[in-house]
């Protein structure tokens, strides 16, 4: 698995379930293990309608109906790159902070993180996020404009007009809808200010050099 800390990838060994208690929602458990790389503890939170003893005379929850990971709160994704804007970092910094909790609100951001980038790096401003992203394709490489479109398709804009007409509001999400949409923006992110400041940094760097040997610098 994943470290959901360190993102740096393990063979998983988790300690046997130990039984919380029973309610009204079912049978609660919490399964924990050690990250050998970063050395943090993960914990996940089971909810099961009843439990099972194995061949080895183990007492596991089951049938399973949820797992919850409460440590950490959230899977580790990358941080928001610092030479993003402010406004976008800060929508898409919340949208993974609450995606366990709600992937609607994380989804819900996401549009809204997705729409101010195309507006503000592209000046691009349609009626809709869907117009806007049928004009931001041709402006960006084949492989990410391919998923940028598809956030249409995965989120089911058809079904679901709000999402492009009020990008911040919080509506039904289909399968792994916010998660998709948070991955096309980590591509974006690299596309529009990361591989640029890169460049520019560059070409800083050897106009310095051309300086210093008194040559024109670079236009």
């Amino acid at each position: 698995m994943i470290c959901p800390h360190c993102c740096i990838s393990f063979h998983d060994a988790w300690d046997a379930p130990i039984k919380v208690g029973q309610d009204s929602d079912g049978c609660w458990w919490v399964k924990s293990q050690k990250c050998p790389t970063c050395n943090n503890i993960i914990v996940i939170l089971i909810r099961s309608s009843g439990s099972a003893t194995t061949s080895k005379g183990e007492t596991i929850p089951s049938p399973i109906l949820h797992e919850s990971l409460v440590r950490p709160k959230a899977a580790n994704r990358p941080p928001c790159p610092v030479e993003v804007p402010s406004e976008i970092a800060e929508d898409y910094s919340e949208a993974c902070l609450v995606l366990p909790d709600s992937p609607k609100a994380s989804a819900a951001l996401s549009r809204r993180c997705l729409q101010t980038l195309i507006r503000e790096h592209f000046s691009i401003k349609e009626r809709d996020l869907s117009t806007e992203i049928e004009k931001v394709i041709s402006l960006i490489p084949s492989y990410i404009a391919q998923n940028v479109d598809a956030i249409r398709n995965v989120g089911n804009f058809a079904a679901h007009p709000l999402k492009s007409q009020q990008t911040g509001q919080v509506l039904p999400v289909e399968p792994n809808e916010a998660e998709w949409t948070l991955d096309v923006l980590e591509q974006l992110f690299d596309f529009c200010y990361v591989q640029p400041a890169i460049a520019q940094a560059k070409r800083d760097a050897l106009n310095q050099k051309l300086q210093e040997a008194r040559k024109p610098c670079m236009k």
